[in-house]
């Protein structure tokens, strides 16, 4: 009986075919732990910036509408003479 009727070739060529695969889950494992790493630091900008967002609009509400009135037509007034 040769070895391929015996079925022995099978386990030599599935042993490397099981390296490569343990090789990639370990590349697909640091891939996958980099990408989670980018994404917290992207939510923490995210965080930062609604936190920024609200704080601004917060201040923008407090204000006292004839300040807010007051404003765009002083800006226009700027844009006007410096042109």
């Amino acid at each position: 009986m040769t070895a391929q009727q015996d079925g022995n070739t099978g386990n030599v060529s599935q042993q490397p075919d099981f390296a490569q695969a343990f090789q990639d889950l370990a590349r697909g494992e640091r891939t996958a732990d980099a990408l989670e790493n980018h994404l917290t630091a992207l939510e923490k900008k995210i965080d930062e910036l609604l936190a920024k967002a609200d704080e601004a609009e917060k201040t923008l509400k407090e204000q006292p509408k004839d300040s807010q009135t007051q404003s765009p037509s002083s800006n226009g007034d700027k844009a006007n003479s410096s042109g």
